[in-house]
């Protein structure tokens, strides 16, 4: 699983790159506290090139929302991929994590 975020105008991408589980959840949430502290709150986690994520991630994602939102900002999630959003919806987290079809979407109503 590869990370990596880039800092935009109004908000930060973090694109993720494999399988969100167990070993990779960790590291999304270290990357996610780490565009926070450097001050952006408004975070947009890119899943367009991750096909699977089980409740490790799903775990991770949550955290991540947390912290964005103690910050005074908020996580969204963009290019969710079928098996992603069936977990989305069969835990009915897709209510608290609303998935937008570009990063540039997610905030670009802001």
């Amino acid at each position: 699983m590869q990370f990596s975020y880039e800092v935009k105008d109004s908000y930060a991408e973090v694109k993720s790159v494999g399988r969100l589980n167990m070993v990779a959840a960790p590291k999304l949430r270290e990357v996610v506290a780490e565009v926070v502290a450097g001050g952006s709150s408004r975070v947009v986690v890119n899943l367009a090139e991750t096909d699977f994520m089980d409740s490790s991630g799903l775990g991770a994602l949550i955290g991540c929302l947390k912290a964005a939102r103690q910050a005074g900002g908020d996580l969204r999630i963009s290019g969710v991929q079928p098996q992603v959003k069936m977990v989305l919806e069969l835990t009915n987290m897709d209510r608290v994590l609303t998935a937008y079809s570009t990063a540039e979407e997610a905030f670009g109503n802001d």
